[in-house]
């Protein structure tokens, strides 16, 4: 394991009931932001149990943040929290409100920089407080310090990092009225998570590789019991608390990581508007395809201790190894090929230009070029 420095701030409500938990949480004397996304929240029933809870509280409303996150929406939020004098964000849906509410932060500390600045450099280096009632599990921004922010201007989508949230409050009847394809692309990104910190480099740590395997063995077994049994209160706990555990940088410390499938995917959401944990599945067969002698030792630990696969040659064992993972994204009813989403040649093209121009160099032996992209995504068309 390679040297390294690790604390994560974030206190974690979990359960049911617990958005209660709210009144004592945030003390009074602040003035809060609550930001929202299209209005599930007022259907399930969050936002009332949100209002009672800080009922003696003094709060502005935000609503709007979209899938994906769009900085030009970000900046309405930012100027009414400005304008209000806020000292404090609360979050209430899903990653997506959450990754533009930390960006909020960021923008409201610092007023004298555009959003969109805060996001190319990387890093937020001031943010007010901020917290989450998280609704739909995936992308683990409940318990890290990420975020991704899309520009509709440019059709771009990056990344940053910041401070954690000061708490997240996690309910799993709050996943009870989910979408079902809003499921299965969380469950994807929740395992592509487990993947691209994992599938890299054999003799790193024992400890996170079987913390790794554990999360994505978890999420490959509840998966077709939550198509049958959303209601399942144990079931939606798991998979509430793997979607946490799959990216609160926990499974990460010391080790290689690649992250070349998400920069990907990113690029597919950007152009195409392909739903990320979509593009997750159509890109991830591909990534480790292309990269299978490097991942070799890993693809074969992986396809032995989570999958049963010890019969055959190691590119047999490989091939089938790829075959399953595909398949599982099959199983949630995700597109896994570019031709699914009607994407052709022209995205491939334009994606590789970017890479090339940006001078990307991604995945644990950053050897993951615009060049490679281009051959990953030509083995999804």
């Amino acid at each position: 394991m390679f040297n390294f420095v690790f604390q994560n701030t974030t206190k974690l409500v979990f359960g049911r009931g617990q958005i209660a938990q709210l009144s004592s949480l945030i003390p009074t004397d602040k003035k809060v932001l609550i930001t929202f996304g299209g209005g599930s929240v007022k259907r399930n029933g969050v936002y009332d149990q949100v209002k009672k809870a800080l009922a003696g509280h003094n709060v502005v409303e935000f609503w709007g943040i979209e899938p994906n996150p769009a900085v030009e929406t970000l900046r309405k939020a930012v100027k009414l929290g400005l304008e209000e004098k806020v000292d404090m964000l609360l979050a209430v849906g899903g990653g997506s409100v959450l990754d533009g509410t930390k960006l909020i932060a960021a923008a409201i500390a610092q007023p004298n920089l555009d959003a969109w600045d805060i996001v190319k450099s990387g890093s937020a280096i001031k943010q007010i407080p901020f917290a989450s009632v998280m609704t739909l599990p995936a992308t683990g921004s409940e318990m890290n310090n990420g975020a991704v922010i899309s520009c509709h201007e440019t059709k771009e989508k990056f990344s940053f990092r910041g401070d954690y949230p000061e708490f997240s409050i996690l309910d799993p009847e709050t996943t009870y009225s989910l979408p079902a394809h809003q499921i299965a692309c969380s469950l994807a990104d929740i395992v592509v998570h487990c993947f691209e910190q994992y599938m890299t480099t054999t003799g790193q740590s024992r400890v996170l590789d079987r913390w790794a395997e554990g999360v994505i063995a978890t999420a490959m077994e509840i998966a077709p019991k939550i198509q049958a049994d959303q209601h399942n209160y144990d079931l939606m706990c798991d998979y509430m608390y793997s979607a946490t555990m799959a990216l609160n940088n926990f499974i990460r410390m010391g080790v290689t990581q690649d992250w070349s499938t998400h920069q990907i995917g990113h690029e597919l959401t950007a152009l195409c508007g392909v739903t990320h944990g979509e593009s997750l599945a159509i890109v991830y067969p591909g990534t480790i395809d292309v990269l299978r002698e490097q991942k070799k030792g890993k693809l074969l630990q992986f396809g032995s201790r989570v999958l049963g696969i010890n019969e055959g040659t190691e590119e047999e064992r490989i091939d089938k190894v790829i075959e399953k993972i595909e398949a599982f994204f099959k199983s949630l009813g995700l597109a896994t090929r570019l031709s699914e989403k009607k994407i052709g040649v022209d995205v491939v093209e334009e994606i590789t230009r970017r890479f090339n121009e940006r001078n990307v160099h991604l995945g644990e032996a950053q050897n993951v070029t615009g060049d490679v992209a281009r051959e990953i995504l030509m083995k999804r068309l």
